[in-house]
């Protein structure tokens, strides 16, 4: 690994990367590589979660060219010097904010969404002028194996390159010194990540996730939750750090809301989920089994059937949990969804507030009120109102998480933001004022008084 760090470093010692010219015309590049391998990218996710082609590429490959396109026309504004007010006691005085990548930068990325979160920080990097390594999931072996390609037989890998391998490979990148680390991933390896930064006091950024609770009140439009829901749920048989983790649905609305998420299941995906071409797999055995110990013994309300040979398991409904049981306290990762009644606003607010800060919130209601006090009392990254998932794919939001779901966010500005140091700047006019220097006495001190104030 030492090799290709030290070629990176020498290269961003060059300057090279810090043109905005440079940014552009590598975005642009990215973007035609791209284009010209999307048929093999889509193949490698197929391969490796059974998405279908529109699942892919709405959710791996259109989000990056959107992405993409809105740096390419607001990279030149934001890489201007950014001028700012001076207090009137450093007159005559200009100040600024230069905006200053970090250098050599290391990108881990998962397995569930495995183009689209190796490639989405690196649009920031690029963006940010830094040089890059990316460390792609070993579970995601057909997304690997693409990306390695497309990155490492079009960039030089003084600039950008991709390092496979397991988690060793991880772990001897790690002893490495960084100037920023952009991981995600799951709790307990970020808290791995950050350990390791801190030897060489390196930034981080933590796109982690948790439980992320969907609310239903009873005045809310129960067919449209029910679809968005579901959604939201199923995308990726849910292997989504944002999807739903699980319902709290006020008790009068249960019923008809449990009978509309059904129909809509079915309506999505037919009745037999488990021979449908569009619903994705597991990634791998481990996590096919996890999900099935899981729900073991559990009280299942729809679905529960899996098959093993091609790593699918039906969309599946659970009632009559106890806040202890792990389907409570772990972070699902799959298409099982947890249903929790609740009486009232105080009751749903105190079920999610004794659990750990989540990645995503979704609440659907109509009552404006109810909005006020969900978002004015609970701590989140972000979420919806009346929808799920989507928050995180405009470019005009910064995503990411609080807590044990994460530091930093990314997406749009927030990614160029990221990957910079932002580098405050005085600049002092040769017109002096005495009164700052010693020797002090009454006089200056009463005249310094007056002005800061």
């Amino acid at each position: 690994m030492h090799p290709i760090i030290i070629k990176q470093r020498r290269y961003f010692q060059t300057q090279e990367t810090k043109s905005l010219k440079f940014r552009i015309d590598n975005l642009r590049k990215l973007k035609q590589i791209i284009k010209k391998n999307e048929t093999q990218i889509i193949f490698a996710l197929n391969k490796d979660l059974n998405k279908s082609k529109y699942e892919a590429y709405i959710t791996e490959i259109g989000i990056i060219y959107e992405e993409i396109n809105y740096y390419i026309k607001y990279l030149p504004k934001w890489i201007k010097a950014k001028k700012v007010k001076t207090p009137i006691f450093y007159f005559k005085s200009k100040s600024y904010i230069i905006s200053e990548p970090y250098g050599v930068t290391l990108i881990i990325s998962p397995w569930n969404y495995p183009f689209q979160l190796a490639i989405a920080p690196l649009i920031g990097a690029i963006a940010g002028g830094n040089t890059v390594i990316i460390k792609p999931s070993e579970y995601s072996t057909n997304t690997t194996k693409i990306l390695e390609k497309i990155i490492n037989n079009n960039f030089s890998e003084e600039y950008i390159n991709v390092i496979t391998g397991n988690a060793l490979e991880t772990e001897a990148l790690l002893k490495e010194r960084f100037d920023y680390i952009f991981f995600t991933g799951s709790v307990n390896v970020g808290k791995l990540i950050m350990e390791k930064a801190s030897h060489h006091l390196t930034p981080v950024t933590l796109e982690l996730g948790g439980k992320s609770p969907c609310i239903v009140f009873k005045d809310a439009n129960l067919d449209l939750a029910a679809k968005r829901i579901v959604f939201g749920k199923l995308l990726n048989a849910g292997q989504t750090c944002v999807a739903p983790d699980y319902l709290l649905v006020q008790n009068s609305v249960k019923k008809v809301l449990v009978t509309k998420i059904i129909e809509y299941i079915k309506y999505f995906y037919g009745d037999d989920y488990l021979k449908n071409l569009d619903y994705p797999k597991i990634i791998n055995k481990k996590h096919f089994f996890r999900l099935i110990n899981l729900v073991e013994n559990k009280t299942v309300l729809y679905g529960g059937l899996y098959d093993e040979a091609h790593l699918k398991i039906e969309p599946t409904l659970i009632e009559n949990l106890s806040e202890d049981d792990k389907l409570m306290t772990e972070e699902i990762f799959g298409p099982v969804l947890p249903i929790i009644e609740f009486a009232n606003l105080h009751e749903a607010i105190l079920t999610v507030k004794t659990k750990p800060k989540p990645l995503a919130l979704y609440l659907f209601t109509k009552d404006k009120k109810i909005e006020e006090k969900v978002f004015g009392t609970l701590s989140f990254g972000g979420g919806c109102v009346n929808d799920t998932i989507i928050h995180l794919a405009t470019p005009f939001l910064p995503f990411g998480g609080i807590g044990e779901s994460g530091i930093g966010s990314y997406h749009g500005k927030a990614s160029y933001t990221t990957f910079t140091h932002q580098k405050s700047i005085l600049k002092k006019g040769i017109i002096d004022i005495k009164f700052r220097y010693p020797p002090y006495n009454n006089k200056k001190f009463n005249l310094i008084k007056k002005i800061m104030k």
